[in-house]
């Protein structure tokens, strides 16, 4: 039988695929290593970087020449690199900053688990699980990597806090909880946003003083929020008109998600609002961030990104009426639920 043709440029574009691999994990080594940040007060030579970093300077002329031939870095003399626009989002406490990320997406507890994704195609089971058991716990006995999570999560909020604070009325509501809110940086924004509302961060009580020490539920708006122990999975607290969770029920297992959004319903009064602010999944092709994080789901978490109507069910399960959908971000929507 003779073979099918194809075209021409298949091939090449699943090689061209498959060299992803290959940029994140040099993204994660210059990262890692800090390159951004030595380079912040200008063009060094691979030997100098590497005298100070004590590593082998070919192998990291050859990293950096590789980043270049991507847009990352520039080579201003033989040898010799100098930080760019994209090379800059590698610095540490730089607006728009991702080096925690992928700190974090190359490191052995999210790097090693995609090994074994086939575990996740034959069992829909996380293949974290089979490597590393429960990953909040894996998490508390790595506090290092906890971290470095914990500023991932940060950058990655603090790119889509603006933008989420301002596309909706939170005024309305007066008052306002985060749930599994983290360090406070989002209900922060909210409250900046929305000058008469009061907000209550609620998370695990390590997670509290984390927030605590960072700080951005400081200065003026101390007056106006409050933080409360909370463990989701057994009860939320009352008190608030308003109640809202971003990328916490995407997680996690329709199961779980139910125990969570159940929960929520028996704190949020029956003249309140739950507001879900999570990446949702519409008909045909997603973008690259939001079917790559779902994959992330299914082999790191065991969550998935779920369309309008998999939230709906959830919802009424739990005891919800999904009102509306409203863009709020780059691949995140406010999913907002009325209590039946």
């Amino acid at each position: 039988m003779k073979p099918q043709s194809v075209p021409a440029t298949n091939p090449l574009h699943l090689l061209r695929a498959s060299e992803g691999l290959i940029i994140h994990q040099a993204l994660y080594a210059a990262a890692k290593l800090g390159l951004a940040d030595m380079l912040a007060g200008g063009p060094r030579s691979s030997a100098e970087l590497a005298q100070q970093l004590q590593v082998n300077e070919p192998a990291l002329y050859r990293i950096l020449r590789g980043l270049v031939s991507q847009g990352v870095f520039e080579e201003t003399a033989p040898r010799t690199f100098g930080n760019n626009e994209p090379s800059g989002y590698l610095r540490t406490g730089v607006h728009g900053s991702v080096r925690s990320f992928l700190m974090f997406t190359g490191s052995e507890f999210f790097y090693r688990s995609f090994g074994e994704i086939l575990y996740s195609i034959e069992t829909g089971q996380p293949a974290r699980a089979r490597l590393f058991g429960k990953p909040w716990e894996y998490l508390r006995e790595h506090p290092e990597l906890a971290r470095v999570f914990d500023d991932a999560m940060t950058e990655l909020t603090a790119l889509a806090a603006p933008s989420i604070a301002a596309a909706y009325d939170f005024d309305a509501w007066g008052s306002v909880m985060d749930v599994g809110g983290g360090n406070g940086l989002l209900l922060a924004a909210v409250l900046k946003a929305h000058l008469g509302l009061r907000g209550v961060l609620a998370d695990q009580p390590h997670v509290l003083e984390n927030a605590r020490q960072r700080g951005f539920l400081g200065g003026d708006l101390e007056v106006r929020s409050l933080m409360h122990p909370c463990d989701f999975f057994h009860e939320v607290p009352s008190g608030c008109r308003a109640y809202f969770m971003k990328n916490v029920i995407v997680d996690w297992s329709d199961q779980q998600a139910h125990t969570i959004l159940a929960n929520c319903r028996r704190a949020v009064p029956a003249d309140g609002v739950l507001l879900l602010i999570e990446p949702v999944a519409g008909e045909g092709n997603l973008s690259p961030r939001v079917t790559f994080g779902d994959l992330a789901m299914l082999v790191v978490t065991g969550g998935k990104v779920r369309s309008v109507h998999e939230h709906r069910e959830l919802m009424e399960g739990a005891g919800y009426r999904l009102n509306q959908v409203i863009p709020a971000a780059p691949d995140l929507s406010i999913i907002e639920a009325f209590p039946i």
